[in-house]
């Protein structure tokens, strides 16, 4: 076939629709080749492929369940942010009247994003979603503290005690509880961060669809805002009408300026020592030759000797003590002291007795124990007259602060030689402190004599499982308490049910009170001087709407004339102050002390 005949007959074959023969396209392709390649170039371009309309084309196969989802997301948002605006920062105030308010914040809010034009409407609602986030968040964190330590949380000069709190986790749980807890806290945290923004956005967006609607239902609201909140409607104590964000926002606002102001004011006020100028020579005459006692017993409240649920036993167990040791040749005295904290924050209360300054927050400690500022303590060291010691089995790692305090010795929890188990938080029992004393100290032969801050621990919260009392001789190096450990209870038990953990609250107590008076029944002689006290009272679960911050204060003495230099103070015979004993601040009892055992007293 010719070249010409060929050419023909596939033109003949294109014209009628024809495909090219089979085993004949490569002569085509060389013989054409320059005629395609032109071809190709002058061709249209090919259309894109089509996109998948939504969820990777699930929106346009199932259009019908992607509404429900739409509908059921925007629900979801919007409920996440009523939530977040009504919702309280305590969780008693939680309760089904809290949620069906009308928040101002909220109805403000939506009239603004719709008045907005669009570029700064996006803006708007993004930074608006993540400030109600961080404000949800700050809420809870206040539940968290109101929990603890009966106060919300203070933005200027609380940082530190999350560290605190973090530190508290790995000692009661272990470093893995601790990583764990501290991870959700962070992942909840940027949760609902980005949850509340988003669900900002996604509602107003809505509200830009449905403009006349949204237009007419924020009049509405904003109507029924006022006219609740001039009528003062309530849904029982719950009141229909609440700016409660943006009163927490001003108060926070406040309580940030006032923080900064504190330092200036502690400075001032610190400044001031009535003792300053004393000589030596002149300081707590009173006491020369006595051995003098300072200890603090954890979280022993108010609440322990007057809450009905726990004052039969506890004043049984004050009852004994007070029998025990006057038959041993001791009197008592007991009073009232108001801590600075409740809940937690024992150094702030300890702090405050000793330096006879209000230690109400950590700025103030860390002022305070930077600062040349007389202690208590470091005036029983001024005088030369007592070797100053510390028991403080709380302690387990470095603790600078005690140098500030005057302290000549300082046995923490890893030299007390004891070798038994932790019970929860505590290091070492509180018999077994006491005992590490009496053999590391106070029961030394021809020793000058002792003045000593003793912190017992045993008490201290979650209260499970405690030790209990047994026989001194039977102490050892404290390897008997793993069996005593081991018979206790469930802190993860105890804690599902308040009425249980106020129940080993006290027996915790009573085994703090219990291993003191007995030391001072069994170790004690003419010339011990013992003054106790709580440093402050227990958790807001414990204390079950008691709002006090009182806690015991008692002074025990072998010899009459010491309990003579307070007679005038009108504290209560025995180790139970009654009702309308005197009640002081603790930051009165430094002076007033000093004061009774100078040589005026």
């Amino acid at each position: 076939m010719s070249l010409f005949t060929r050419s023909r007959q596939l033109s003949d074959d294109t014209a009628e629709g024809g495909a090219k023969p089979d085993g004949d396209t490569g002569t085509a392709d060389a013989v054409d080749g320059t005629a395609t390649d032109d071809a190709a170039e002058n061709a249209a371009p090919a259309p894109p492929p089509a996109t998948k309309p939504g969820w990777f084309g699930w929106r346009h196969r199932y259009p019908r369940a992607a509404r429900g989802v739409s509908l059921g997301t925007t629900v979801l948002a919007g409920a996440l942010v009523l939530f977040a605006l009504l919702v309280p920062n305590r969780i008693e105030g939680i309760e089904f009247a809290s949620f069906v308010r009308i928040p101002a914040e909220g109805v403000l809010l939506a009239g603004l994003l719709l008045a907005l034009p669009p570029k700064p409407r996006r803006i708007t609602s993004v930074v608006a979603g993540a400030f109600l986030g961080l404000l949800t968040a700050l809420k809870f964190v206040d539940m968290g503290f109101y929990q603890i330590l009966a106060r919300p949380f203070d933005l200027a000069l609380d940082w530190i005690l999350i560290q605190n709190g973090t530190d508290f986790l790995r000692e009661t749980f272990g470093r893995t509880g601790q990583v764990l807890a501290v991870a959700g806290v962070i992942v909840l945290l940027v949760a609902l961060l980005v949850l509340t923004t988003l669900a900002v956005v996604r509602l107003t967006n809505l509200m830009v669809r449905h403009r006349p609607v949204a237009g007419r239902t924020i009049l509405i609201l904003g109507t029924a805002w006022i006219t609740c909140m001039t009528l003062g409607v309530q849904i029982g104590t719950v009141p229909v009408a609440t700016k409660g964000n943006a009163e927490l926002v001003g108060n926070r606002v406040e309580q940030v300026r006032a923080g900064l102001r504190d330092a200036r004011v502690f400075d001032k006020q610190a400044s001031v020592d009535a003792f300053a100028k004393t000589p030596p020579d002149q300081l707590l005459t009173g006491l020369r030759g006595k051995d003098v006692l300072f200890t603090f017993i954890e979280s022993y409240g108010r609440v322990a000797i007057d809450d009905p649920a726990m004052a039969q036993q506890t004043d049984a167990v004050l009852t004994e003590g007070t029998g025990r040791l006057k038959a041993a040749g001791f009197q008592s005295r007991s009073g009232w002291l108001q801590s600075p904290v409740t809940g937690a924050g024992s150094w702030l209360a300890h702090s405050t007795f000793l330096s006879g300054l209000w230690i109400k927050n950590q700025q103030r400690y860390r002022s305070l124990t930077t600062s040349d500022r007389m202690t208590l303590t470091k005036y029983f060291g001024k005088t030369g007259a007592w070797r100053t010691v510390g028991i403080v089995p709380g302690v387990r790692r470095a603790w600078p602060e005690g140098k500030f305090f005057g302290l000549d010795h300082i046995y923490d929890s890893e030299h007390l030689g004891y070798h038994g188990p932790y019970f929860s938080w505590t290091p070492v029992p509180d018999q077994f402190s006491l005992e590490a004393f009496q053999r590391l100290e106070h029961g030394k032969k021809d020793r000058e004599p002792i003045m000593a801050e003793i912190i017992l621990a045993s008490s201290h919260n979650p209260w499970s499982p405690i030790a209990h009392m047994i026989d001194w001789n039977d102490l050892g190096d404290g390897s008997v308490f793993h069996r005593i450990k081991k018979e206790g209870t469930d802190p993860t038990e105890v804690w599902k049910d308040p009425q249980k953990v106020r129940a080993e609250y006290r027996k915790a107590i009573e085994y703090s009170i219990r291993s003191l008076t007995e030391w001072v029944e069994r170790y004690g002689d003419d010339d011990t001087v013992l003054v106790f006290l709580g440093d402050h009272q227990p958790v807001p679960t414990v204390l079950a709407g008691d709002t006090g911050k009182d806690v015991p204060v008692t002074i025990v003495a072998h010899d009459k004339k010491v309990l003579d230099r307070v007679a005038d103070w009108g504290w209560t015979d025995g180790l139970k102050p009654a009702a309308d004993a005197p009640r002081w601040g603790m930051d009165t009892f430094r002076d007033r002390f000093m004061t009774a055992y100078g040589p005026r007293g």
